[in-house]
């Protein structure tokens, strides 16, 4: 499928997809206040929202955790399995430390919680639109613990495992390039591992995710 460029010409396409038409209007009359993202299609629970995306693209899918038939997390697995493109988020209520760990597994690119303001949740969106990976800040302790565990079989690839890597060697005082010739990847692939890394803990800069290592170290 064709990937839409998303400028502010082009507004980005967003589905809704939660069983209770409330929320679902709520977020679509907040969205409609802006001229950059357009709701284009909704839906009742994971099933219809596949039934959709095999004949609509999308830029953004909004998703909850808890529907019936078929959950958030379910469905996010679906979606990266069917190989259909545009950026997911996972707006929910469950701050459940498997399903926050479940959801970057499958590749979400953003993790809300429904009790955050409205201003906060656009300026968000726009954030994943922009390839950044956002996390609601009260999570950050199961990020923090999601990153220091180690992978269950380090000859295969982990992205989870891989970035816990970058960190520590960030902690050690290596320059990306640095980085990149130790683990046998590209300097442009170290640097994605950082963004998602700082974005994941909620850090700005390459010194505070080095403070933030180290100081995770001590405590495990």
């Amino acid at each position: 499928m064709a990937v839409t460029v998303y400028t502010s010409a082009t507004p980005a396409r967003l589905l809704l997809v939660d069983d209770h038409p409330m929320i679902r209007r709520g977020l679509s009359d907040l969205l409609s206040l802006e001229n950059d993202v357009k709701v284009v299609g909704e839906a009742n629970n994971g099933q219809e929202a596949i039934n959709y995306l095999q004949h609509n693209n999308v830029d953004l899918i909004v998703l909850d955790n808890n529907m019936p038939i078929m959950n958030g997390i379910e469905t996010l697995k679906r979606i990266r399995e069917l190989d259909i493109e545009g950026k997911v988020l996972l707006f929910t209520v469950s701050d459940n430390s498997k399903d926050v760990q479940d959801a970057l597994e499958f590749g979400v690119d953003g993790y809300l919680l429904k009790d955050m303001e409205p201003e906060d949740i656009i300026k968000d969106i726009r954030k994943i639109l922009r390839d950044e990976l956002v996390i609601s800040p009260s999570l950050a302790p199961i990020l923090a613990q999601a990153m220091r565990k180690p992978a269950k079989n380090e000859s295969n690839y982990d992205p989870h495992y891989r970035e816990l890597q970058v960190v520590q060697m960030i902690a050690e005082g290596l320059s990306n390039k640095m980085i990149g010739n130790k683990l046998g990847i590209a300097e442009s692939t170290v640097k994605v591992h950082v963004k998602h890394i700082l974005g994941k803990v909620g850090l700005r800069t390459r010194v505070e995710a080095a403070v933030w290592a180290v100081s995770q170290h001590k405590k495990s």
